[in-house]
């Protein structure tokens, strides 16, 4: 019994660990059916949850009561909870998640969206593209969403003064 369980949790194990590394740099489609915050997901592929950490994009944190997390959230979530997406994967994070870019069914970019609406920032450390910089730009300059507030705190920022205390 001992060794049938053992194989078991082996080849669970084992199958569980070649469909997450199958998906790095992968494009395929799933089922959003969790919003962490307005910068993490998780979908539902081949019946597996797979955590998605959004590319080129941070979003004010929800944890901690950072101002617009939970409307970054919410927007994240308006935008593709409970629809089927296309995911184009890049790579993996040190927490595991999947880094993507996400495409709703009506082929429009959620991570560039989160911009457009003001509900996260470029996050310029893990991405130098000027597209993403530019939305940015355009709504800081028309003070939608979080630049409505003209103290907005870098989510990087918020959570390393967090760390601090």
């Amino acid at each position: 019994m001992k060794y049938f369980l053992l194989l078991l949790f082996s080849y669970v194990y084992c199958f569980s660990q070649d469909v997450n590394a199958n998906l790095r740099n992968q494009t395929f489609s799933a089922k959003v059916i969790g919003i962490s915050d307005g910068d993490t997901m998780e979908v539902l592929f081949r019946d597996k949850p797979i955590k998605i950490r959004l590319g080129h994009i941070d979003a004010p944190e929800k944890r901690g009561t950072q101002p617009f997390g939970n409307n970054s959230k919410k927007a994240l979530s308006d935008l593709c909870f409970g629809k089927i997406v296309t995911v184009q994967s890049e790579k993996y994070d040190r927490y595991k998640r999947l880094i993507a870019v996400i495409i709703t069914d009506k082929n429009k970019n959620v991570n560039k969206e989160m911009l457009r609406l003001g509900m996260a920032w470029h996050y310029k450390k893990y991405s130098n593209n000027a597209e993403y910089a530019q939305l940015e730009n355009l709504a800081r300059k028309n003070r939608v969403g979080l630049w409505q507030d003209q103290n907005a705190i870098a989510p990087w920022l918020w959570r390393e003064n967090k760390k601090k205390k």
